[in-house]
């Protein structure tokens, strides 16, 4: 993620890399985190779509407490244009309580939906 989330470096993050990277990954520790992980990777390769269906069909009963969870599927549904959805993900994320520099982030996310 590091390694993707850097601007400095001169050529852009290989993001079909990463992706072959988490398939590999699940081989050996397939859990939710690991494709909540490869969802993000997904997303850049083969849009938010298919990233969302992918979120969507993981279960819910052991990601309901992980912000990340409703970051990335608010992020998601962002870019798909369905900021109601989004804007319900944003405060599903904030209302796990996360630490402070992941709240202002979510917060100044979630600030910039454009309602439908």
């Amino acid at each position: 993620a590091v390694w993707c989330g850097r601007k400095s470096l001169a050529e852009p993050p290989r993001w079909a890399a990463v992706l072959r990277l988490y398939d590999a990954l699940l081989d050996w520790r397939d859990d939710a985190v690991v494709r909540l992980n490869r969802a993000v990777a997904l997303a850049e390769v083969a849009g938010p779509q298919a990233a969302l269906t992918e979120v969507e069909g993981l279960d819910p009963a052991g990601l309901a407490d992980f912000a990340p969870f409703h970051a990335l599927r608010a992020d998601l549904l962002a870019r798909l244009g369905r900021a109601g959805e989004a804007r319900a993900a944003y405060d599903r994320a904030l209302a796990l309580d996360p630490g402070p520099a992941e709240r202002m982030w979510l917060e100044r996310r979630q600030s910039a939906l454009v309602m439908d």
